[in-house]
């Protein structure tokens, strides 16, 4: 087991390595001066060269690229053209409200698609399995801004029941819309692939003996068939947390969510670079991690796979 994650944790590096790269040079062709834009409309041009040579921009391309590198070998995401503030903690200061969202929007999402799969197989072709599988369809197709518009005009502006933005004092009234909004699609997703999973399963040959020694159909479907149908959950399950922890953009952004999708929006308006790296190649860290522990995870449900 460990050298299969030091293996897959050496596999990573040159994934990150590109994913940087790109970046930077993604970064470096986009239209704008950050000098200008740090200096406003009413400047000169000797302050506007003293601007580009602090920043370092008036190095050739690949010696930016090389400082670069190795800032952020020392943990240095660089600092905010817009707020001067260092990038790797705004990051730190956003993700505890993304984390939040997130957790909250994966545990619904979870619950209620994992939930839905499981009766939906096992009442094959009832009202409810054409019900969840309606509106998981549903859940799939709509938009996320959508779904998000759709709830602030019913329970915010609507009914008054619950505040339509922001963080407040961290309350779970300013949670509730959030979370649904950010759980519908995974929620969604989950509950269709797990009733696939559960349907190829059920139909297997061990599950016909086990039900043919009499045991109790739950025993049946949540010892047996369930954990051997988890893989594949397991691994959208995985993604999505990546998805939400890199930062739910347009979920926080509907709703003033002060976190690391709100955060990579302001920046990519006002274009700030550095934090613009800083949250993508933070983003990329995160599905990089998110993967190495799904795929630890697959050998605890399933014994066969080994990583010899």
């Amino acid at each position: 087991m460990f050298t299969y994650i030091m293996r897959r944790i050496l596999y990573t590096i040159p994934v990150v390595w590109g994913v940087v790269t790109a970046v930077f040079i993604l970064i470096n062709v986009v239209p704008g001066d950050p000098a200008m834009i740090m200096m406003g409309q009413r400047g000169d041009p000797e302050t506007l060269a003293k601007i580009r040579h602090d920043l370092g921009l008036d190095l050739p391309l690949h010696k930016q690229y090389i400082n670069f590198i190795s800032q952020l070998i020392k943990g240095d995401l660089g600092t905010s053209y817009r707020t001067n503030e260092k990038v790797a903690d705004a990051i730190k200061d956003r993700l505890g409200a993304t984390a939040r969202l997130a957790m909250w929007a994966l545990v619904l999402g979870t619950v209620i698609g994992v939930g839905a799969g499981i009766l939906s197989a096992v009442k094959q072709y009832s009202v409810f399995d054409y019900s969840a599988m309606i509106i998981a369809i549903a859940g799939v197709s709509a938009p996320v801004f959508w779904v998000g518009l759709l709830l602030l005009l019913i329970f915010a502006y609507g009914l008054g029941w619950l505040p339509g933005a922001g963080y407040g004092d961290g309350s779970w009234r300013y949670l509730i819309l959030p979370v649904i909004t950010l759980g519908v699609r995974p929620g969604a997703l989950t509950a269709r692939l797990t009733r696939s999973c559960m349907l190829e399963v059920l139909n297997q040959d061990y599950i016909r003996t086990a039900k043919a020694k009499g045991l109790a159909g739950n025993v049946v479907v949540m010892k047996h068939a369930l954990k051997n149908a988890m893989i594949p959950v397991v691994t959208i399950v995985g993604t999505q947390i990546a998805s939400l922890l890199s930062g739910a953009v347009l979920t926080e952004t509907i709703f003033a969510w002060p976190g690391i999708g709100r955060l990579s929006v302001e920046a990519l308006i006002a274009r700030d670079f550095p934090m613009i790296r800083g949250t993508v190649i933070f983003m990329a860290l995160i599905f990089l991690v998110a993967n190495l522990i799904v795929d630890i995870s697959y050998g605890f449900f399933d014994p066969r796979i080994r990583y010899d």
